[in-house]
């Protein structure tokens, strides 16, 4: 699930909530009872960490693009 930050633009009030999807967008401010409170808009909070796919697949070691060798070892054998 994801989580949503809310902001109340009446009282400044914040918090971080965890919701479905298809649950409906909080509306009251939980601080102030006024209904302005809003979600904001936030980056992603995730980090690739590890030997993921970037340093198995993509990770140059002395040569060219995978590619760029499979190309030229084809133009040798003509």
């Amino acid at each position: 699930m994801p989580i949503y930050s809310y902001k109340c633009s009446a009282c400044q009030y914040e918090k971080d909530v965890l919701q479905k999807m298809s649950d409906p967008v909080l509306e009251v401010c939980p601080e102030c009872g006024q209904p302005t409170f809003g979600k904001q808009v936030t980056a992603a909070g995730f980090q690739l960490k590890g030997s993921g796919w970037y340093v198995t697949d993509f990770r140059n070691q002395g040569g060219g693009k995978p590619s760029d060798s499979g190309s030229s070892s084809s133009s040798t054998s003509t």
